[in-house]
């Protein structure tokens, strides 16, 4: 028998010195690591660092994080600057795994080329345009059961909902000069999102392609619901095709086998949000056997950051997912 637990967790911005330092933020989120007791763990918001004497960043803050740990030993993979160097500077997406990791690659407007958007006339002057690219790449791996199983994995942090930059539109970090400039904002973030989560698509069907019954497991910060564009894109339904014969290319939503008022991952300002998911194909869904959300001790990200400097937890709770084969592939 095949026994594995996968997990997806945003530390949200781990090692970024703006916030709190490492140091008081290791006592929280170790116990979170050890209990998930993962197998293959995903995060999101892994940032770089730069060390005296070193010519490129390093993921030193998780190396801090996982030091004594059994992650500390896992194959490892994270999303990279163009061109191969070293760690982006933020957001990194990184997955440790138990298993071997027999191939990696990152997507980044890879199957979906950047877009030109015309600005609006009231927004902008007439004839400017706004490049819409992905803000970060997906991470894609394949790993290696014991069994000998092919694994896709597919790691995803898509944009937040806040508004995109727009030149001149902006009067602080979070105020917006006009409404017309925060509606085209936030629309050119929409765009990024549901553009990035076809991209998704896209590359499931490239592997269903070369295997109909491939294991793929889809997960990380979607910074959507269920019910939202990004979500309905990637589970591909049979309700939203209206073709039957496609059913077998949808992907399971593991969060929908939570009872319905603990199935949350974030709290702002009072609202119980699901944000984060897990989204496994029919035949990975064949081996699920059950889905923990660790959100007991979960605070609202909105009443935090008013009323705290520099809280040391993550804002979203993470999720593991536990799955077995009874039996090896052919028997």
């Amino acid at each position: 028998m095949t026994h594995f637990r996968i997990a997806t967790f945003n530390l949200e911005n781990l090692g970024d010195r703006r916030g709190a330092d490492l140091i008081d933020r290791l006592p929280i989120l170790r116990p979170q690591l050890e209990r998930l007791a993962a197998d293959i763990l995903c995060l999101q918001e892994v940032n770089a660092q730069r060390e005296a004497g070193q010519a490129a960043r390093t993921l030193h803050a998780l190396d801090v994080l996982l030091e004594g740990s059994k992650y500390a030993e896992f194959h490892r993979s994270f999303t990279h600057q163009t061109g191969g160097k070293g760690p982006r500077d933020v957001h990194n997406l990184v997955i440790l795994s138990r298993f071997p990791i027999v191939s990696t690659k990152q997507l980044h407007n890879d199957l979906i080329p950047p877009l030109e958007v015309p600005l609006a006339r009231d927004v902008a002057e007439d004839g400017q345009i706004s490049i819409v690219r992905w803000d970060r790449p997906l991470l894609h791996v394949v790993v290696e059961l014991y069994d000998k199983r092919r694994l896709d994995i597919i790691n995803l942090h898509l944009r937040s909902s806040s508004g995109s930059y727009i030149e001149g539109q902006k009067i602080g970090p979070f105020s917006w000069k006009s409404v017309r400039g925060w509606a085209e904002a936030f629309y050119l973030s929409s765009l990024k999102r549901s553009g990035q989560a076809l991209e998704v698509r896209l590359l499931i069907e490239r592997i269903f392609d070369d295997n109909p019954d491939a294991l793929i497991m889809v997960c990380g910060d979607f910074n959507a619901e269920e019910h939202e564009v990004p979500l309905r894109i990637l589970v591909a339904s049979d309700e939203d095709t209206r073709n039957g014969t496609l059913a077998e290319h949808s992907l399971i939503v593991l969060e929908r086998g939570v009872a319905q008022d603990s199935a949350f991952s974030v709290i702002h300002h009072g609202r119980h949000q699901m944000l984060d998911h897990m989204l496994v194909s029919r035949a990975l869904g064949s081996a699920f056997r059950s889905i923990e959300i660790h959100n007991e001790a979960l605070g609202d990200e909105a009443v935090a950051y008013e009323r705290m400097d520099h809280p040391p937890e993550s804002f979203h709770a993470p999720l593991v997912a536990t799955f077995s084969f009874d039996h090896k592939p052919g028997s």
